[in-house]
């Protein structure tokens, strides 16, 4: 079995991608168990971002890494907080300041513009040189709720509706969220093109 660095501190998202990968030949493990150090995210992309995050992992851990950058973007607020999702509301980053920013943002905006997606780039580089990592993105649409609603998730979960499913992503089961959310699609992908790379 592989062991694999996931290049991210938050709980929330190396528990998802963790059990999501089972079944693969891949041991995940938190950065935290290298002792990689933050990178400044200084990318104006998801994809910049997740790069930088992974190339960082495997630097310091001399293993391979899988990062992730997402974040949400509401079309009322032209695509903020886009890739400062994470510290919408500043430094150091906090899930229920962000939440409260969004929504004082979002209370002069039209309601047909609190439509938003949340978008995941993960990108799996086999060491901090790898000419070809492979980068994967899943959007998940929906819409911010006035009132957050749910325990589950973390983030802009308890914000964000699946109008399908008629429930924020703080509502979902971990299985049902696990299987419908951005994260879970750009994972689909990467798991694919990792069966196709062995």
């Amino acid at each position: 079995m592989e062991r694999v660095v996931f290049a991210s501190g938050n709980a929330g998202k190396v528990r998802e991608v963790a059990e999501m990968l089972r079944g693969l030949d891949i041991d995940l493990v938190p950065q935290s168990d290298y002792v990689v150090p933050s990178v400044e995210e200084t990318g104006l992309t998801f994809v910049e971002n997740a790069l930088i995050k992974a190339r960082n992992a495997c630097e310091h851990s001399g293993r391979p890494a899988i990062a992730d950058d997402s974040g949400l973007a509401v079309d009322g607020l032209d695509g903020e907080p886009g890739i400062y999702s994470a510290r919408y509301a500043g430094e150091p980053s906090d899930d229920a300041a962000n939440n409260r920013r969004l929504l004082e943002e979002l209370c002069d905006v039209p309601e047909p513009g609190w439509t938003a997606r949340f978008h995941c780039v993960l990108v799996y580089l086999r060491h901090a040189a790898d000419p070809v990592p492979l980068i994967c993105h899943g959007a998940w649409e929906g819409r911010v709720v006035e009132t957050p609603r749910g325990s589950n998730g973390f983030g802009y979960d308890p914000l964000f509706l699946d109008p399908k499913l008629d429930r924020t992503a703080a509502e979902l089961e971990p299985e049902v969220k696990n299987r419908v959310s951005h994260r879970a699609k750009a994972l689909k992908a990467l798991i694919g093109q990792l069966r196709d790379r062995a």
